[in-house]
């Protein structure tokens, strides 16, 4: 597709450079999208379309703070892991 992507078992979780320099996109659930997007409307932006309605949120890399990209890439990498390993992987309470 002409840009970095992270995968795992072949599903992408994220992109680099997407849809221009200094974006990225994270496939979140709608909820997480709504979360991210209300928490920084400055960073995290639905994506235009379907995709976006099914929860692919673009991040401006320039607006937000380490911490919410960081936790922006857990939670769709979690979302796309198998489910074992992401089970094993969830915080406990």
């Amino acid at each position: 597709m002409g840009h970095p992507d992270f995968r795992d078992a072949g599903k992408i979780f994220a992109t680099l450079a997407w849809p221009a320099k200094g974006w990225s996109m994270v496939k979140l659930t709608p909820e997480q999208q709504a979360m991210f997007v209300q928490a920084h409307p400055k960073a995290f932006v639905p994506v235009k379309g379907a995709w976006g309605r099914r929860g692919c949120t673009n991040v401006h890399l320039s607006r937000a703070r380490t911490a919410a990209v960081r936790g922006a890439l857990v939670a769709a990498w979690l979302n796309t892991a198998p489910k074992r390993l992401a089970h094993a992987l969830e915080p406990t309470q």
